[in-house]
C-alpha cells in the first residue's frame, strides 16, 4: 500500500513505528512505514514511489513526524559478486535511530 506525504501530514498524530530506509542501486534510497501493523511505502501524488538521493534526505523529509525506529536496509548480492548461485539472504539491517520504550 501507498502513502504521499500529503497524506501522512493529514492524518492525526501519526505514529511511525519503523521507518525502513531501503538502499537501492544507483545510489538511490526509499522509504517504507510501518503504521499500526501495515507497511506503506512513501510515494509521489501520481502512485510512483518517492526516490531520494541519501538516508539523510528522507530522514531530514520525515523529521517532523513520530518515528519510534529508523533502519537502513541494505540487500547483499555477495553471493552473485564472488560467482556463487543466487541465494536468499536477508538484507543487513542498521539500526539508526530509536525510542526508549
Amino acid at each position: 500500500m501507498r502513502i504521499t506525504l500529503d497524506q501522512l501530514r493529514s492524518l492525526q498524530s501519526p505514529v511511525i513505528d519503523l521507518l525502513e530506509i531501503l538502499s537501492l542501486e544507483g545510489q538511490h534510497y526509499m522509504a517504507r512505514l510501518s503504521m499500526d501493523g501495515q507497511p506503506l511505502l512513501l510515494s509521489e501524488k501520481n502512485g510512483t514511489t518517492s526516490l531520494f538521493r541519501s538516508a539523510w534526505q528522507i530522514q531530514d523529509t520525515l523529521a517532523s513526524f513520530n518515528i519510534r525506529e529508523t533502519q537502513i536496509v541494505h540487500p547483499s548480492a555477495y553471493h552473485e559478486m564472488v560467482g556463487m548461485e543466487p541465494a536468499e539472504i536477508e538484507p543487513m539491517r542498521i539500526r539508526v535511530q530509536r525510542q526508549k520504550t
